[in-house]
């Protein structure tokens, strides 16, 4: 079984921390990958917030096809980060040559766009930077977007943290929200794209467990956005699925877990809202889960939730102090990070709730 952590916090938090979140769930590792997603940086990154940054992991070669293809787009890179790295004797990690996070400028024909027109640009350059690489695996982009930065790799999560230092705290690569996972996708190929946590225009998703509506799902998002690809994994269509109902319907979050979970037939028939939730189900049904499996999301206002299957055959748990919030799979991780928080405040989610940690750390639990 997977393992899943995040932390939200109001101020700025360092991997190691992510890293201790995860450690102490060590039986749900397996040794083969880490990954995180980080939202609202810090760091040597703060002052380039409006800026897209660029997650790359790649050969020499992978460079010179992703600048060259930034550069004719007419990116202008304006700061680059490449992590000092330890590789040191006997590390378990796949290592790629490079690793570059690269922030660039808006090219000037669309500086004064409006805001969907960057999204999408934005969008549309990650997914040609993909198809560049991938066909010789000279690299592999994992977000181009502000305010974000990505690591994935394959490998044990400790020599991964060894390698990149992350187990030593500094105030050059931080956030405040922070999602990871230290396991591969080990149902399918293991692959640098197929490692929670997924991304897509400010989106984040995460999940501990298998979804076995994933053929149904593939299906019918492929047809709903050029963006939804790849499907390495099956908890990837948790991400499309939020992606789709929150950004492309424009309905509020409280409708995901009606999308993915619906209410049985009965239940729907008892509420005021019965002929919105039917013609969900009706239009919607296969965006539908099933299987055990609990989601982690983040949205691009930074609002983080987390939510499980409707029968909750996967645990969950949020603990809180007074400036952070952490999600993680089992307590032990929120001890670990948290120990000196109130305890007995601690939100075990059911099967029809979410919970919804927003960008005060209010915390609140809808019913679904």
């Amino acid at each position: 079984m997977c393992r899943i952590g995040a932390i939200k916090s109001l101020n700025y938090v360092h991997p190691s921390q992510a890293l201790l979140l995860m450690q102490s769930q060590q039986k749900g590792h397996d040794n083969s990958g880490f990954a995180m997603v980080m939202h609202d940086l810090g760091g040597i990154f703060e002052e380039y917030k409006h800026l897209p940054t660029l997650s790359l992991a790649c050969t020499d070669e992978g460079v010179k096809i992703a600048e060259d293809m930034l550069h004719a787009a007419g990116f202008h890179r304006v700061m680059q980060w490449v992590p000092e790295t330890d590789p040191q004797p006997g590390l378990d990690i796949n290592a790629m040559p490079n690793y570059v996070f690269q922030t660039y400028d808006y090219p000037k024909h669309c500086k004064h766009a409006d805001q969907k027109e960057k999204e999408d640009l934005l969008l549309e350059m990650r997914l040609n930077l993909r198809r560049a690489l991938e066909k010789d695996e000279t690299g592999f982009v994992y977000s181009f977007w502000p305010d974000v930065v990505t690591l994935k790799e394959i490998g044990d999560p400790r020599d991964i943290g060894t390698y990149f230092k992350l187990w030593e705290p500094n105030d050059k690569f931080t956030a405040k929200v922070i999602t990871a996972q230290c396991r591969q996708n080990t149902n399918y190929d293991i692959v640098r794209y197929a490692a929670h946590p997924f991304f897509m225009q400010g989106y984040t998703a995460l999940a501990n467990g298998e979804n076995t509506f994933y053929l149904k799902n593939v299906e019918f998002q492929r047809k709903l956005h050029s963006g939804y690809i790849g499907f390495e994994s099956d908890s990837q269509c948790f991400l499309y699925s939020l992606h789709y109902v929150h950004r492309e319907l424009g309905w509020p979050l409280q409708y995901y877990k009606h999308v993915v979970t619906p209410l049985p037939f009965d239940q729907i028939g008892q509420r005021e809202d019965k002929e919105q939730l039917l013609a969900i189900r009706q239009s919607l049904a296969h965006l539908e889960i099933n299987g055990p499996n609990t989601i982690i999301g983040v949205l691009p206002d930074n609002t983080m939730f987390t939510c499980c299957d409707a029968k909750k055959l996967r645990p969950v748990v949020v603990g809180r102090c007074e400036d952070t919030v952490a999600i993680a799979s089992e307590v032990c991780g929120i001890n670990e990070i948290l120990p000196d928080r109130d305890w007995e405040t601690d939100i075990y989610p059911n099967e029809r709730e979410t919970v919804v940690i927003d960008n005060n750390l209010e915390v609140q639990r809808w019913k679904q």
